[in-house]
C-alpha cells in the first residue's frame, strides 16, 4: 500500500466490502469511477487591480440514489484526486444514513487566508458562475467544507439565484439562517458524532467521564469538545495547525475556542496547568477517546502504534490511512468510521434541503431529535452487522452502505436480467 494514492486507497474499501455481499458485476463497474468531474480555472480581479487565476473542481461521483451532495473546500493543496475521493466517501456516507442522495464534492486550490473579504466573495461567486450548469437543487447540492462557511454559501446561493433569475435556496445547504439555513446546521457534524458516542458508550467500553483528545480545532473540533464537556467528559488535549496543548485535569473548551478565535489554542499554554505539546504528539496522549477532526491521513503507519485511546471517533474525512486502520484493528482499538461518525453534517444538510423545498422550517428541537434518531438507528444497524459477521465497524459501515447502493443499481436491471 506504500505509495498508493488516496483514491486507490478509497477503492480498497469498496473491494473489501464487496467480499461480504453477493453483488452483480454492474455494481462495482458503476462505483469504481466517478460519473463526472469538471475542472475549470477561475479568474478574479484582485483588490490591487491585478487578475489572478485559481484551479477549481466539482465531482459528481454517483447519482443512483438521488442528486449528488457534498461540500466545497478552499484549500491550497486541493487536487482533483482528493475531490474525487471525497465524493466517493460522500456516496457511501449518504447511503449509510439512507439519505436520497449520491456523493459529490468541490474544491478551489487557494489559501483563503491570503484573500481579502471582497476577494473571497469574488472567488465564491466565480465558482458558481463556472459550475452553474453542474449544480442544481435536483442535480448537485453543495455545502460548506474546509475553509468555507455559511457566508460563503450565502454568496454562492445568491449568485446561483442571479443566474437563474429566481430564488433557489435548495441549491446549497449550510446557508445563513436569514437566507434559508436550518437551525442546528452549525454544530451538526459534531453533534451527530456526539449522539453516536453517547448511544454506544457502554458498548465501546468508555467510562461515563471519559478523557478526550481532539486533533483539529475547527468547527467540528470545537463543537465536539463543547458537547462532550457539557456531558461530563474531560478534554485533556487539543491541537490546531499551530500546535497543541495538554492538561490531564481538563481544558475548558470555551477558553480554547476564545484562544482559537484570537489565533491558536497554543495561547493557553502556561495557564491553569496547561502545557504546550507538539502537534504530532497529540495522538499519543493518555486518553479514552481520540477525535481526529482535521484533514485526511493524519493518523498513519508512523504514529498509529502510539495511540493510547481505546476508541477513535473520526470527525474528519479519511483521517486514518489503511495501514493505520490495520494497526488499530490488531491492537483492539475501536474506530467509529467517518462515513458514519461525521454524517451528522450531511444529515442536517438534507434537513435544510427538505425545509427549503417545503418552505416550512423546523424548530431546533425537531432538528436535534431527527438527527439523534438517524444516528442511533444507523449506529445500531452497523454495530449489529459488525458483531453478527465479525467485522470492524468500518468494514460493517461500508457493507451496510454498499448493500443499499447495490439495491438501487440493480433495480435498473443487471446483466442477468437482460440475458435471462
Amino acid at each position: 500500500m506504500q505509495g498508493m494514492n488516496i483514491f486507490d486507497q478509497a477503492l480498497m474499501r469498496l473491494d473489501d466490502a464487496a467480499k461480504y455481499l453477493d453483488l452483480d458485476a454492474d455494481v462495482l463497474e458503476k462505483l469504481k469511477y466517478p460519473r463526472e468531474t469538471t475542472k475549470v480555472r477561475l479568474m478574479i480581479r484582485m483588490d490591487d487591480g491585478s487578475r489572478k487565476s485559481f484551479m477549481a473542481w466539482r465531482c459528481r461521483y454517483d447519482d443512483t440514489r438521488g442528486p449528488t451532495k457534498g461540500g466545497i473546500r478552499f484549500h491550497p493543496e486541493a487536487t482533483a484526486e482528493e475531490v474525487e475521493t471525497l465524493a466517493f466517501w460522500m456516496t457511501f456516507k449518504c447511503a449509510v444514513m439512507d439519505l436520497p442522495y449520491g456523493g459529490g464534492k468541490g474544491a478551489v486550490r487557494v489559501d483563503p487566508r491570503t484573500l481579502s473579504k471582497t476577494e473571497l466573495e469574488r472567488l465564491s461567486r466565480a465558482y458558481i458562475q463556472a459550475f452553474a450548469k453542474v449544480i442544481g437543487p435536483n442535480r448537485d447540492i453543495p455545502a460548506p467544507d474546509v475553509y468555507t462557511n455559511s457566508m460563503v454559501m450565502g454568496w454562492m446561493a445568491d449568485e446561483y439565484a442571479s443566474i437563474q433569475g429566481e430564488p433557489a435556496p435548495a441549491v446549497i445547504t449550510g446557508k445563513p439562517m436569514a437566507l434559508g439555513g436550518s437551525l442546528g446546521r452549525d454544530d451538526a457534524t459534531a453533534r451527530g458524532g456526539y449522539y453516536l458516542v453517547r448511544h454506544l458508550t457502554r458498548r465501546l467500553g468508555l467510562p461515563t467521564q471519559a478523557r478526550v483528545a481532539v486533533q483539529g480545532f475547527g468547527n467540528a473540533g470545537q463543537h465536539i469538545a463543547r458537547l462532550l464537556a457539557e456531558d461530563g467528559h474531560r478534554i485533556v488535549a487539543i491541537s490546531d495547525s499551530r500546535g497543541a496543548v495538554h492538561c490531564p485535569d481538563g481544558i475548558d473548551p470555551r477558553s480554547a475556542i476564545r484562544a482559537k478565535r484570537e489565533g491558536s489554542v497554543t495561547a493557553l499554554a502556561g495557564s491553569a496547568g496547561i502545557s504546550a505539546l507538539a502537534s504530532e504528539d497529540l495522538v499519543a496522549v493518555d486518553c479514552d477517546l481520540l477525535v481526529p477532526a482535521a484533514l485526511e491521513d493524519m493518523i498513519h503507519e508512523g504514529n498509529a502504534s502510539r495511540i493510547k485511546a481505546s476508541a477513535v471517533l473520526e470527525l474528519a474525512n479519511g483521517p486514518l490511512t489503511p495501514e493505520a486502520d490495520a494497526i488499530l484493528e490488531r491492537r483492539g482499538i475501536t474506530v467509529l468510521p467517518d462515513i458514519l461518525a461525521n454524517a451528522g453534517g450531511v444529515t442536517v444538510s438534507y434537513f435544510e434541503w427538505v425545509q427549503n423545498r417545503q418552505g416550512y422550517y423546523w424548530p431546533i428541537d425537531d432538528v436535534h431529535a431527527r438527527l439523534q434518531t438517524a444516528m442511533e438507528r444507523e449506529g445500531d444497524a452497523i454495530w449489529r452487522l459488525a458483531r453478527e459477521r465479525g467485522l470492524t465497524l468500518r468494514r460493517a459501515a461500508y457493507v451496510h452502505a454498499l448493500a443499499r447502493l447495490a439495491s438501487a443499481i440493480e433495480a435498473h436491471g443487471t446483466q442477468q436480467f437482460f440475458t435471462s
